[in-house]
């Protein structure tokens, strides 16, 4: 009976250590993957992270596409060429101010978000080959001239995301408040209609 039992004993420590070598293994494999996903999250994070942002001097701006207007809407899709040489990234909403024809700022309300024409794509990082572009489109409203609170703009000031210079557009246009509307930049904004 004691032989009996030392081998089960023994056939249950055998059993028990294989399960345990077997939980082991898999514990390794699971965090060996983890390690490797964690890794590989860590090393595209650091990919963007390392591409240098985009500067005023390594861009060009114009304005393309002018959108139909309807219920006094007016708008138009910015473009922002890369044109350093080398790729760079740009995130977020470009910042927006209207300018007299003498150049003077104009009182400019920019509300970031989405517009009378399209949604708002989501902020997220857009890497910028030398060559490529980004977009937004930039919305307006101009009930007429004669409105009190309209400004009529010659230029557009235009400030890449993390940038404390711009460019300068050529913008005739009357806008209601000075309030423009400009979504978020991506590679590519589709308007219908």
């Amino acid at each position: 009976m004691l032989k009996y039992q030392d081998s089960e004993s023994g056939l249950r420590s055998g059993v028990t250590r294989k399960i345990a070598a077997a939980l082991a293994a898999t514990a390794l494999v699971s965090a060996a993957g983890v390690g490797v996903a964690q890794a590989s999250t860590a090393s595209s994070a650091k990919t963007a992270a390392a591409l240098p942002t985009c500067s005023v001097t390594g861009l060009s701006a114009s304005l393309k596409q002018p959108l139909a207007g309807g219920m006094m809407h007016q708008g138009v899709v910015l473009q922002l060429k890369n044109t350093s040489g080398r790729t760079c990234a740009l995130l977020g909403f470009p910042g927006l101010g209207l300018e007299n024809a003498q150049h003077k700022p104009l009182t400019t309300h920019t509300t970031w978000g989405s517009t009378w024409y399209v949604a708002s794509p989501a902020k997220k990082v857009v890497e910028l080959k030398s060559g490529q572009t980004a977009e937004a489109v930039i919305a307006w409203t101009h009930a007429n001239t004669g409105t009190p609170d309209a400004s009529h703009a010659a230029y557009l000031e235009v400030t890449p995301p993390a940038s404390t210079a711009h460019k300068t557009l050529a913008f005739d246009n009357w806008v209601d408040g000075g309030s423009l509307d400009v979504t978020a930049l991506a590679p590519h904004i589709t308007v219908t209609g």
